[in-house]
């Protein structure tokens, strides 16, 4: 088939979110990204990670899990049963999308979009194929850890220290496989000199690693 590419809307049960899909042609995986609190899927560190998996082979679909109205309420962006609800229904909108028969699934998640990534794998239970995490809040997943089956792999900036403890003790209540990457001389955002760029070359390769095998 033809690549897919474009702004397209999601329509679920009680709102309407915009999102941006691509699928190179060929691809036989797409990834999902969740982004964090106050971000969208604008997010310029999201669509960077996004560019390279595309250039990958692999699909993505960014999105607002929340809508304009919904942002500007503070506490909706760490409301994380209801960016999982959000994330769920989207997933599962794209499902009936004809682009994706047959194709395995991975979740991006960003910030708080760890969490829901995370609690929306098990929710779905064996859906989702691998999960990666960047700069995330896995710990406000705490319920669902020891539930998680696909593969996953945590990021986290060697100067984000908080951030690193909580993920720390998030990734020994795994049970499935798994990673932790800590990129030396990173912030939270991954702003310095070439850290996003291998946030973005650790997910790709966790990516083709789970979402290629049979």
């Amino acid at each position: 088939m033809a690549p897919t590419k474009g702004s397209i809307e999601i329509q679920l049960s009680s709102v309407t979110l915009e999102g941006d899909l691509h699928i190179p042609e060929g691809a036989k995986a797409i990834v999902i990204f969740a982004h964090g609190s106050g971000s969208s899927r604008l997010s310029p560190r999201n669509q960077f990670v996004a560019e390279v998996l595309k250039g990958a082979g692999l699909g993505t679909l960014l999105f607002d899990l929340l809508t304009k109205e919904e942002d500007q309420t503070y506490s909706n962006r760490f409301d994380i049963p209801l960016l999982t609800r959000r994330l769920i229904e989207t997933t599962q909108w794209l499902l009936k999308n004809e682009r994706v028969v047959g194709m395995k699934f991975g979740y991006f998640g960003a910030s708080t979009g760890a969490a829901s990534a995370l609690e929306a794998e098990v929710r779905l239970n064996g859906l989702i194929s691998a999960v990666v995490s960047r700069g995330g809040r896995p710990d406000l997943a705490h319920k669902f850890l020891d539930k998680v089956k696909a593969p996953t792999l945590f990021i986290v900036g060697g100067n984000d220290r908080a951030v690193i403890d909580l993920n720390k003790k998030a990734f020994e209540k795994l049970r499935c496989e798994k990673d932790l990457v800590i990129v030396p001389g990173a912030s939270h955002l991954f702003e310095e000199a070439g850290t996003l760029e291998q946030v973005a070359e650790k997910a790709k390769e966790w990516f083709l690693r789970f979402l290629s095998a049979a």
